[in-house]
């Protein structure tokens, strides 16, 4: 019985010992990576159901630099946004820009005029090592972008503290991932806060729980999952609830030969006698201009012309099937319409294109994100059909990042 009982701890300790683990983040210069997260939220306004979104939120980081264990890194936020349940491309709703540092545990030097990332200091590693089960707490931070809800010009910032466990590792596609346990709790008085109408927030009260997977040994997060509830208590005696889910997967991203993915398209194009059709590479990726596409007069709904060279371009673009989609609608500018008009009608245009791409099973609606940009970025004279001709175009981008 004692041989057995040595035998078995003889067994167990080397398992105890190989379970600490130190969690940390690495970072690597011109690394490139993208976190998708995808949100699906029910809005009640004074306890009624006002209505439920289904939100994307694509974001490009590029490890600028690293000193210390610390990153510097840019990113590029596209939040999108469709009616829950429609199964459409998403329209771009805001598109941000960011600087930041980060250090190996996950602390945040940014500064206070950016609204991006929404939430920051999350998660924030312990010094020491951890088994499981192990608990800790840390500071945090939220920063809403209240701009469109409130027209509050900067960001809306408040603190929570954050609790953590470590649940231990898990298998998942030959990776090992170290799973931990993250919640929180707010409850934040506004004050100060300045806009151009009758009510602001002047309480903001709710939770996050999360699930979170790291991949310690590449010092990269995988994953996560998330359920909240907030509750925004406004200044005239209205409540704005958002209770949801948000799923999020973190990638790595393979570099784009920009100049021969335009080459090998141009070619394609070419032997499929696709027509008004150019191709170039440029900073944002690969972009396909179909100049003068064609849409019943006044409307966004294609002709069928233009339905037959999108089955072609379609079967092209399914070729990059690891590649964001960004699909812009571009109008000429007509006299008699409407700054809005334009708008409207690019947005109603560029969503017509990426919806056909769509139907033909090209692409998956979480690549595709579709903008308006009215008549603001023309390419010739709108005082010549030519020139019309040429404004008159929608724009598909294979994105770098």
């Amino acid at each position: 019985m004692r041989k057995g009982i040595i035998l078995v701890l003889m067994l167990i300790l080397p398992l105890s010992s190989l379970a600490a683990e130190t969690l940390r983040f690495k970072y690597v210069k011109d690394e490139k990576y993208r976190l998708i997260t995808e949100v699906n939220e029910e809005v009640y306004v004074n306890g009624v159901r006002s209505h439920q979104a289904n939100i994307l939120n694509k974001v490009a980081v590029d490890t600028l630099a690293v000193r210390n264990e610390t990153g510097l890194l840019s990113a590029t936020f596209l939040t999108s946004e469709r009616s829950y349940g429609v199964q459409t491309s998403f329209s771009l709703t805001e598109e941000y820009e960011s600087l930041f540092w980060r250090d190996e545990v996950g602390h945040y030097d940014i500064g206070e005029a950016y609204f991006m990332p929404v939430v920051r200091h999350v998660p924030t590693f312990p010094d020491e090592e951890v088994t499981p089960g192990s608990s800790w707490s840390a500071p945090g931070e939220e920063a809403h972008d209240l701009r469109r809800s409130f027209a509050i010009d900067r960001p809306v910032r408040f603190p929570m503290t954050v609790h953590y466990t470590y649940v231990g590792s898990e298998m998942r596609e030959g990776k090992t991932l170290e799973v931990i346990s993250i919640r929180y709790e707010v409850q934040h008085k506004t004050a100060g806060l300045i806009s151009r109408r009758a009510q602001v927030p002047v309480l903001i009260e709710g939770r996050s729980e999360q699930t979170y997977y790291l991949d310690n040994q590449m010092g990269k997060p995988h994953s996560y999952s998330e359920e909240f509830d907030f509750v925004f208590y406004l200044s005239d005696g209205q409540t704005v609830e958002y209770i949801g889910t948000a799923e999020g997967l973190f990638l790595e991203s393979a570099e784009l030969d920009r100049e021969q993915v335009a080459e090998d398209i141009a070619r394609q194009l070419e032997e499929r006698g696709v027509e008004d059709t150019t191709v170039v590479a440029e900073e944002e990726g690969v972009t396909l201009n179909l100049q003068n596409i064609q849409f019943e007069a006044n409307s966004a709904a294609l002709r069928e012309s233009e339905r037959a060279k999108l089955r072609q371009i379609g079967e092209i673009l399914g070729e990059y099937p690891d590649r964001d989609i960004l699909i812009t609608g571009h109008t000429a500018r007509v006299p008699g319409y409407t700054e809005d008009d334009h708008q409207r009608l690019s947005e109603q245009r560029a969503l017509a294109v990426a919806d056909y791409l769509l139907s033909l099973g090209s692409l998956r609606a979480i690549q595709v994100t579709t903008r308006g940009m009215g008549h603001r970025e023309p390419l010739s004279d709108n005082d010549t059909e030519q020139g019309r001709r040429q404004n008159r175009r929608v724009e598909i981008t294979i994105l770098e990042n």
